[in-house]
């Protein structure tokens, strides 16, 4: 059995509390602070309560929270019942809401007490039942509004590799939001990845800066560091927050966080408008950029700030996150526009007969491994698409160097063909963010007549700085072959993003193409 366990998610959580009982968890700076063993007596008590009301093994229970203490037990508690989590955003309208309810075939949804209108109005609609879960006092436990319908004693059973614990969706940057099932043993196999990666021990503590209705700090952040027997931290408002983030990295004694390159550069400038007294910055062992493309020159930025190495990583929903990274210090070089080498997985990049591409040859990724779904939920035609020559394809196109380090180019579906010319828009990305005064900047294509398709850019400015559309352009074109300048450039103060703050490139044109929005730069 304890063989058997090694190889779920809950079984890694349930050695860690075994192993380091009276270690820090979970805590929210001055509010609660919960150990290993508290934390996992709370899971198994809403576990048992969970199965009690009737929850079986293989519903999927929607869970709608702010990063709270409530939804990190109620999260666990779900998968420990061997029930399936399908944690959702609570900013979702109703209509949002109503297709992920829908395409989950949830049974249950889950809510803080104070609930959420446009959750439970969905749900209503789909003849969903609701509940709500709320501490009982500081330290538990979580009181349910489910009434038991057996004993809760005899309710908990044996979690399997092969039971689906989680249910996400893909961020539907380029095409509609596909169901990602992942099993308790894709979980255990990407925590375990990502300890080993990053030698994470007891001794690690992080504050949770995403999401946890997302893969990456779900995954990355929470359940990578529980697993370790490590902390992590919950922000007291419920969210990031650049003003309250490095105080509650001192009461965390946080060693390490992982962020999307948004986050970044939000702690970047205000380090350089409103720097931290001297000595309040922690120590870092190092710090953990995913999600999206890191500029080489917003790195260089953080690491000189921060004084920890900065380490880009290569992660999807499909693979329970972390596909490659690049490595501490210690145990090779990191280099910068790369995400590293494979971490627990192979890796190939291959041509479209499914041939593996020779080194520097670009091509599209594809990766296998105990972390890899099986495939998408009802969805044949995804699945023909995506898992084909035996690998799972990533719709991403990179290039391996002579040492393993993957090199991404961008989405195949993001590519911009101008008459011919294949243009990395995560290339002119990051000429752009070298600019002293661009704080955030995306490359994107829109139609062409003559062209087919032509490149434009969006560019924030840094803080207090002035940039125009002829100064970006000048730039572009001293550091980009010519047919890779923008052609147009936005000058905006906003950008669309997804929830996790990762860009969402393919909306640009739509979102910029409107003449009184442009800004014109000389061709």
């Amino acid at each position: 059995m304890a063989n058997k366990e090694g190889l779920t998610l809950t079984g890694l959580l349930k050695e860690a509390a075994e192993k380091f009982p009276g270690r820090r968890a979970l805590l929210v700076p001055g509010k609660l602070d919960l150990t290993h063993a508290q934390l996992h007596d709370l899971v198994e008590s809403a576990a048992a309560a969970i199965a009690a009301a009737g929850v079986r093994p293989g519903d999927v229970v929607a869970l709608t929270f702010p990063n709270t203490v409530e939804y990190v037990i109620m999260f666990l508690a779900v998968i420990r019942a061997r029930a399936v989590a399908a944690p959702l955003n609570s900013a979702y309208t109703a209509e949002e809401f109503e297709f992920y309810l829908s395409d989950s075939e949830s049974t249950l949804l889950l809510t803080n007490a104070e609930g959420n209108a446009a959750a439970e109005a969905a749900a209503s609609k789909l003849g969903i039942p609701r509940a709500t879960a709320a501490l009982a006092d500081a330290a538990g436990p979580v009181r349910l509004s489910l009434p038991a319908r057996s004993d809760p004693e005899a309710a908990l059973f044996g979690n399997e590799p092969s039971d689906v614990a989680l249910f996400l969706h893909t961020s539907g940057t380029t095409s509609r939001p596909k169901g990602v099932p992942l099993t308790q043993l894709n979980l255990a196999a990407s925590v375990s990845n990502i300890r080993s990666v990053y030698r994470l021990s007891e001794s690690d503590a992080t504050v949770v800066v995403l999401p946890l209705f997302h893969v990456h700090g779900l995954v990355a952040a929470l359940l990578s560091s529980l697993a370790a027997g490590g902390a992590a931290a919950l922000p007291v408002a419920g969210r990031f927050s650049a003003s309250a983030f490095w105080g509650e990295m001192r009461a965390a004694g946080a060693t390490w966080y992982t962020a999307v390159p948004t986050v970044h550069q939000i702690l970047l400038d205000r380090h350089a408008a409103r720097p931290e007294p001297e000595g309040a910055y922690p120590r870092l062992r190092f710090v953990r950029s995913c999600s999206a493309s890191l500029a080489p020159a917003v790195l260089a930025r953080l690491e000189a700030a921060l004084g920890a190495p900065v380490l880009e990583a290569y992660a999807m929903t499909e693979a329970a996150h972390l596909m490659t990274s690049n490595p501490l210090p210690e145990d090779g070089a990191h280099k910068a526009g790369s995400v590293g080498r494979a971490v627990g997985q192979e890796l190939a990049v291959l041509d479209e007969e499914g041939n593996p591409r020779p080194p520097h040859a670009p091509g599209e990724v594809c990766v296998r491994g105990p972390n890899v779904t099986g495939g998408y939920k009802n969805n044949p035609a995804a699945n023909r698409e995506a898992f084909r020559h035996g690998w799972f394809h990533t719709g991403d196109v990179g290039f391996l160097d002579d040492d393993g380090y993957l090199r991404l180019v961008g989405r195949i579906k993001e590519l911009i063909n101008r008459g011919g010319e294949k243009i990395s828009p995560i290339e002119v990305d990051a000429v752009l963010l070298a600019h002293p005064n661009i704080a955030q900047a995306v490359a994107f294509g829109v139609p062409d007549d003559k062209y087919g398709e032509e490149i434009n850019c969006a560019v924030i400015p840094r803080e207090g700085a002035e940039i125009g559309a002829e100064e970006v352009v000048s730039y572009c074109r001293k550091n980009l072959a010519a047919f890779k300048v923008p052609k147009k450039v936005y000058i905006t103060d906003s950008l669309p993003k997804t929830a996790t703050g990762k860009i969402q490139r393919r909306l640009l044109a739509e979102h910029f193409l409107a003449p009184a929005k442009a800004i014109t730069a000389g061709a």
